[in-house]
């Protein structure tokens, strides 16, 4: 049976309010299941119940700063560079304050703020829409680390995890991407036309006991850990540093934090 593109946003609304109806404002330390076995995770690798990144906005000085972190992303996960704003693929990338944090800003927040890129990705949320949407489970939680993961071989491309993603981190492959790789990572899958992709929080060099790449091209701006370990360095800034996240009020317990402003403001 035919789905006409009509069709296909009556259901896809439909799955969005049943992925977000229910959900509870979510105060960001949600316990949610015991750890699972580490059998064959490398020495070192993280093994957090709820692995999440604080970025301090503060500590990128320059435009290049930005792209060597999306840089680092995309060049190891096989993102496709496509001209085509419509067929665009992005893992990590930038916008303006009032985008990422609609409704957050006031009338006196300083213009240098408003003005500044912030870099955003997929924010691995405690209580994921796009997981309860997804029709064949392609989109799933890890319950040993609170990663927001992908199966593309699961993936039928239905779109319903990008209706139900109130933050935009998820991108369709109208077009084969792997024409417009630049260098090829053979240790990364590459993806086909068709189907759903977005940040995975590097889960691949995690399981080697490795950092996120945009972590380590980030010289100190992106930091990133056990969100439930009292002296990991994430759980450090957050208890001395004013944080932000993007959209609380969904309860979606978003696993990015921001930072804004150094230290000398604080």
């Amino acid at each position: 049976m035919s789905m006409d593109r009509r069709d296909f946003l009556k259901l896809a609304g439909a799955s969005t309010l049943v992925g977000l109806g229910g959900l509870s404002v979510f105060d960001g330390f949600v316990k949610d299941g015991a750890l699972a076995s580490q059998a064959h995770t490398a020495p070192g690798a993280s093994a957090g119940k709820r692995l999440a990144m604080v970025i301090d906005v503060s500590k990128f000085k320059s435009p290049d700063d930005y792209k060597r972190v999306s840089y680092a992303c995309h060049s190891i996960h096989n993102v496709p560079s496509i001209d085509n704003l419509k067929h665009e693929i992005k893992w990590i990338w930038t916008d303006t304050y009032e985008h990422v944090f609609p409704g957050q800003a006031d009338q006196y927040m300083a213009e240098n703020i408003m003005r500044l890129p912030f870099p955003v990705l997929c924010n691995h949320c405690a209580k994921p829409p796009c997981v309860r949407v997804c029709p064949t489970k392609a989109t799933f939680k890890r319950k040993s680390d609170g990663v927001v993961m992908m199966d593309y071989h699961r993936c039928i491309g239905c779109r319903f995890c990008m209706a139900a993603c109130p933050f935009g981190a998820r991108s369709f492959n109208w077009t084969d991407p792997r024409p417009y790789i630049r260098k090829l990572n053979t240790s990364f899958p590459t993806r086909t036309k068709g189907v759903v992709e977005k940040c995975n929080f590097c889960a691949e060099r995690l399981s080697a006991g490795l950092q996120p790449a945009c972590v380590e091209a980030s010289n100190g701006a992106l930091v990133f850990g056990d969100l439930h370990d009292p002296s990991s360095e994430v759980r450090e800034i957050l208890s001395s540093r004013y944080a932000i996240r993007r959209k609380p009020n969904l309860g979606t317990g978003p696993s990015i934090y921001y930072v804004i402003g150094g230290n000398e403001h604080a």
